[in-house]
């Protein structure tokens, strides 16, 4: 008997060696920034899930970066969820205000499973201080001083390094760990932000304008009409 449901899926064929380049270096930071995300490998031939682990620590240390001093767990998840639509082009006009909202809303219990692993990481390395609400969820407290600003930073892929390290004078408070140069953590966020910003941007105009391409003309013109309505209807 026929099933009367029928499921529609998003894909996209990508080379493994892409995949494995953009998750360890955020080159592109577009399947990277998928990944740090709840997904479901079906087939996991090269180990993907133990090498995205890498990934996520970096996405986790990225955020606390961009955190105040307080936060709450879903502050937390939200922080990582935007970090690859900075820069998106069509977060301006076709995608949903409330979006990042609604993922991490929609999926809290699988990104607590996802990582509550470098939570607890970063606790026992003094980098964060863990306490429970009513309601079960986190709440974290950092230091923001430079020596931690510098460990975070630290854990992020080498070419993310290097940029904030050449954009970051080291000064006389400054500190380097890991050859990474910081002078101050806001330097260091700020900088963080804008190097996002131009990857996120340059990746996801390409993957508009491929993904346009590929549907055709009158299947692009609708699915565009009906993103763009529903980024509207959201921001009224």
């Amino acid at each position: 008997m026929e099933s009367k449901f029928m499921q529609l899926f998003k894909y996209g064929v990508v080379q493994m060696h892409d995949l494995l380049q953009d998750v360890q270096y955020w080159e592109k930071f577009y399947l990277c920034g998928r990944l740090q995300k709840p997904v479901h490998i079906v087939v996991d031939n090269l180990d993907v899930n133990s090498t995205n682990s890498v990934n996520l620590r970096a996405a986790v240390s990225a955020a606390l970066l961009l955190l105040p001093s307080e936060f709450t767990e879903e502050d937390l998840y939200a922080k990582v969820c935007s970090l690859s639509y900075t820069g998106d082009i069509r977060m301006l006009f076709a995608e949903d205000k409330n979006k990042v909202k609604k993922i991490v809303t929609g999926q809290f219990d699988l990104f607590h499973s996802m990582y509550k692993p470098f939570l607890e990481e970063y606790e026992a390395k003094k980098l964060l201080r863990l306490s429970s609400t009513a309601n079960n969820q986190i709440h974290a407290t950092q230091d923001c001083d430079l020596s931690v600003a510098c460990a975070l930073v630290s854990a992020l892929p080498p070419s993310i390094r290097s940029q904030i390290s050449k954009n970051g004078e080291l000064t006389e408070t400054g500190r380097v760990i890991h050859d990474t140069k910081v002078s101050a953590r806001e330097v260091a966020a700020n900088c963080l932000q804008r190097i996002l910003r131009q990857r996120v941007m340059v990746s996801s105009a390409r993957q508009a304008i491929s993904g346009l391409l590929a549907v055709g003309g009158v299947n692009a013109t609708r699915y565009l009409s009906k993103k763009v309505s529903k980024a509207w209807r959201s921001w009224r």
